[in-house]
């Protein structure tokens, strides 16, 4: 049976990090098992966009369609990059260039899949974090701030991923998370949803990392409830570099991060391997890497 001939399915995979050499060579050998597939990239691909353009764009090239949710990374102004725009604007500068590339983003229309275990309205989300994951015994975002420099693991996003022109981070989180309840309110209400987010759209997924008080930088208490809200199949995201699967309320939360090479050298499972999302596996979830084997987030990653 040639490529052709198979059926096409829906997969994911996040935090390529391709200014890594090993990581740019998984890319450069990542390719659809059909004609037909279609590939999730939620987020973290890189942190220029000369990079960012290099991998959605070969990836395009090679998948029937790419979905794509920016990352943190994706956001950071970073010093390396010859693109010194902030905020919202590079985030609109990355959203035009995904249209360019054919790449659907977080402001287009939610595709919808039609192969099997369809049809899903496949939605990619851009929405950050609030701090409202907070370290046990805080009550305030500068509370946890303070505590987590008192660790030692702080988020590079404090120096480089900037908020222009909103107040902060959490007040663009706001905006976006508004803008965005609309939009998914305005699918058909019979219609199942895989939603597609860097960050999980629970804390949950959270509760295994070496260093908790890093939950701060890794979603929002405002989605807590959008996997039952928005009929979610499946919840995709990244960031944590804890690659597994977990079901919330017999919702799949799928953790599709390849991470950093001296992470995943440590795997039994080849890296670089999208996710399959659709069609669901048999006996799919509450699989995967098991608590504190992950990335844990040390330092100021």
């Amino acid at each position: 049976m040639t490529t052709a001939d198979r059926p096409g399915r829906l997969l994911a995979i996040s935090d390529l990090h391709v200014a890594h050499p090993e990581n740019r060579a998984l890319v450069k050998d990542m390719r659809p098992g059909t004609d037909e597939d279609w590939l999730i990239v939620a987020g973290d691909v890189a942190e220029t966009v000369e990079d960012i353009r290099w991998a959605l764009g070969l990836l395009a090239s090679r998948f029937r369609k790419v979905i794509w949710a920016p990352g943190n990374h994706e956001l950071w102004t970073h010093p390396d990059d010859t693109v010194t725009l902030r905020g919202a604007a590079r985030y609109g500068h990355l959203v035009e260039m995904c249209r360019e590339l054919g790449v659907t983003t977080p402001e287009d229309p939610y595709p919808v899949w039609e192969g099997e275990g369809g049809p899903v309205a496949v939605a990619p989300l851009f929405l950050l974090y609030d701090y409202s994951f907070l370290p046990a015994g805080c009550t305030t975002k500068e509370q946890g701030l303070a505590y987590a420099r008192g660790t030692g693991v702080v988020c590079a996003d404090e120096r480089f991923l900037h908020p222009d022109p909103y107040p902060s981070r959490e007040a663009w989180c706001r905006a976006r998370v508004t803008g965005t309840e609309r939009r998914l309110a305005e699918l058909p209400d019979q219609l199942p949803t895989v939603l597609v987010n860097h960050y999980p759209l629970d804390r949950h997924p959270t509760e295994v990392l070496w260093y908790p008080e890093f939950a701060m930088w890794c979603g929002t208490r405002l989605t807590a409830d959008w996997h039952r809200a928005h009929r979610a199949t499946a919840m995709v995201y990244g960031h944590l570099h804890i690659p597994r699967s977990t079901r919330l309320d017999g919702v799949r939360f799928e953790e599709v991060s390849v991470g950093y090479p001296r992470e995943w050298r440590k795997r039994p499972e080849p890296p670089g391997t999208p996710r399959v999302i659709l069609p669901m596996e048999v006996g799919s979830g509450d699989r995967g890497t098991a608590p504190g084997s992950g990335r844990g987030r040390g330092g100021t990653r």
